[in-house]
């Protein structure tokens, strides 16, 4: 299997690191300084940058798998970057090739708390998830033409042992009072790495459907602030204060006020049903707590 890994940021490269053999991956970066842990991981490094297709001309063509994690840019209400990437490695039809596509749960806009399926309608409601809807269509469209096989991950909040919100609690940026909290969704980053080779291997096994969508999610039902909460109670940090809506836009970030503004709950069936996918952090009671041990065991 020769896999071309675009991206190879903190997900990619955990990736990476849970490969068997890794002599067949091309890991593609625009930063020089991802090039020595890349290395590392026995991975062949190209540096090239999805902003300039000049520099793509270099990508292989005789690819098995295309993981593509690297987000859109951060303008414009397209992804470009995805559609010069798709220019780049067009080879013609080949239902022998698979993608598979890091993508967002923000995808869905506000469900109001609601339960979703992959089913769910995409309403988008800010920039970023505009770009990530338009990314979808256009590897869509490749694959319902037989460019590959494609598997879309739509992704939720990705947390780790440093992707945790301690800066925001040691700042006490607030959180929404109880009744007007919005649920939120979690993956542990690496329970991410084995939903994505997991969705590698269900595309290499199985020549149909041509297109599927996951929710790689874990199996947490919680609402922000109670998430922060438990954060802050981890790391013996005070707990955020709670206000009102209307009092805490004025206090928060427009990116903050915006996550604030989208509740739903993402169904997770048929990634643990398909995929068979054991999460080492079934739930981010588990995640944080590890995360909290270790932080403590190297203070």
């Amino acid at each position: 299997m020769k896999m071309l890994m675009v991206g190879a940021g903190d997900i990619g490269q955990r990736v990476l690191a849970k490969l068997k053999r890794r002599d067949d991956v091309v890991a593609v970066t625009s930063t020089p300084a991802k090039r020595p842990a890349l290395k590392r991981l026995d991975a062949r490094v190209l540096l090239a940058d999805l902003d300039k297709p000049g520099s793509l001309i270099r990508l292989p063509r005789d690819w098995d798998v295309l993981v593509h994690a690297a987000p859109p840019q951060s303008y414009l209400t397209r992804d470009q970057r995805t559609r010069n990437l798709l220019v780049a490695t067009d080879c013609g039809a080949s239902t022998a090739r698979c993608v598979v596509y890091l993508s967002t749960s923000g995808v869905y806009g506000d469900c109001a708390g609601a339960r979703i399926t992959e089913a769910q309608a995409l309403r988008p409601h800010n920039a970023r998830a505009r770009r990530r809807v338009d990314a979808e269509r256009a590897l869509l469209r490749a694959a319902r033409r037989g460019a590959f096989r494609l598997i879309i991950l739509r992704v939720p909040g990705i947390y780790a042992h440093d992707r945790l919100p301690i800066a925001r609690l040691k700042a006490g940026t607030p959180a929404l009072l109880p009744a007007e909290d919005v649920y939120t969704n979690h993956i542990h980053a690496a329970d991410l790495a084995s939903i994505t080779l997991a969705a590698v291997r269900r595309m290499r096994r199985r020549a149909r459907p041509q297109v599927r969508v996951y929710h790689a999610s874990d199996n947490s039902v919680l609402k922000m602030g109670d998430y922060f909460d438990l954060v802050a109670d981890a790391f013996r940090l005070p707990r955020p204060p709670r206000l009102p809506r209307a009092q805490l836009e004025a206090a928060v970030s427009p990116m903050l006020r915006s996550f604030m503004s989208e509740s739903r709950r993402l169904d997770n069936a048929r990634m643990n049903r398909e995929l068979r996918v054991k999460l080492q952090f079934p739930t981010v009671f588990e995640g944080v707590a590890a995360a909290a041990k270790l932080l403590t065991s190297h203070a």
